[in-house]
């Protein structure tokens, strides 16, 4: 019988080495507590996908590195991940048996074999994502959980010009968790611009490294520039503060996505079209930047 019609079939154990496999994942947060496993039975992320490669693997357990471990209800267009194994199978079968036995709001878009020196988490150069604003007077049903909705009109040239004053090397507590665990608040930050789309306000943010809910403190900051609540220079004042009690609330989870994290080109990771799927047909504001 073929792997395809029983996964889990009899596991290839002879081979003496052990291989470090890697996978893009896609991902839909609003019915887990967070990407990293939790100290209880409540569903995450990781928990589901390793519960499918475990399965994949014939029982040979599966434990998962990740490149950024996103929040409840954070979405992902393309979490990266490794894991090491003995198990022999090729990469369409650690694919398609994977997301066999996934739900239906996790689904594994590539896999493919690397290098021991690779490492999903250390070897990203950088990691961006995009918080998604539906600004309209009625409340939107389709998308509910997909994106964060604001009845007020935001002025997105202002959000724009708020937003230049967070570019290059920055102390970022005034955009810090009070449970994040970075050794330092101090982040370099590269990208980020503000674009109109339709009823659609995509922030496009990019660094190598961000602080627990520094995108979402910066969007709830942005928002309130947006709406006129503050002026711009606002921003300027909040970022040299240093004190997270002078930004705007914590915008929520539903319209942020981990959209791509970068990798140096030896490793020749597939590359996937930015997400999420129904802004596929906007332009890449950081194309001239790469």
């Amino acid at each position: 019988m073929s792997f395809m019609h029983d996964p889990t079939a009899a596991v290839d154990m002879t081979a003496a080495a052990v291989s470090r496999i890697a996978l893009g994942v896609e991902y839909n947060g609003t019915a887990y507590y967070g990407f990293q496993l939790q100290n209880n039975d409540l569903p995450t992320l990781q928990g589901e996908l390793e519960r499918a490669l475990t399965t994949v693997a014939g029982g040979e357990p599966v434990r998962l590195v990740c490149a950024g471990r996103t929040d409840a209800g954070v979405h992902a267009c393309e979490q990266v991940l490794h894991f090491d194994t003995p198990v022999v199978r090729k990469p369409a079968a650690w694919l398609f048996g994977s997301n066999r036995y996934l739900p239906r709001d996790i689904s594994v878009v590539w896999v493919k074999q690397v290098p021991e020196q690779f490492h999903a988490r250390f070897s990203a150069k950088r990691r961006r994502y995009r918080y998604v604003i539906h600004s309209d007077p009625v409340r939107p049903a389709l998308l509910r959980d997909g994106v964060t909705w604001t009845h007020k009109q935001l002025d997105v040239c202002k959000m724009n010009q708020a937003a230049r004053f967070l570019l290059g090397t920055h102390d970022f507590s005034s955009f810090r968790d009070s449970d994040c665990q970075a050794k330092s608040p101090v982040k370099t930050l590269d990208g980020i611009r503000l674009t109109q789309y339709g009823r659609f306000i995509v922030l496009d943010i990019r660094a190598s490294a961000f602080l627990h809910h520094m995108v979402r403190n910066i969007a709830g900051t942005l928002m309130r520039i947006g709406a006129g609540d503050k002026p711009v220079e606002w921003m300027r004042q909040v970022l040299q503060a240093r004190r997270r009690e002078v930004a705007g609330v914590t915008a929520p989870p539903y319209g942020l996505y981990l959209v791509q994290v970068e990798y140096p080109e030896e490793f020749e990771l597939p590359r996937q079209p930015l997400g999420p799927l129904f802004l596929s047909a906007m332009p890449d504001v950081f194309a001239e930047d790469a």
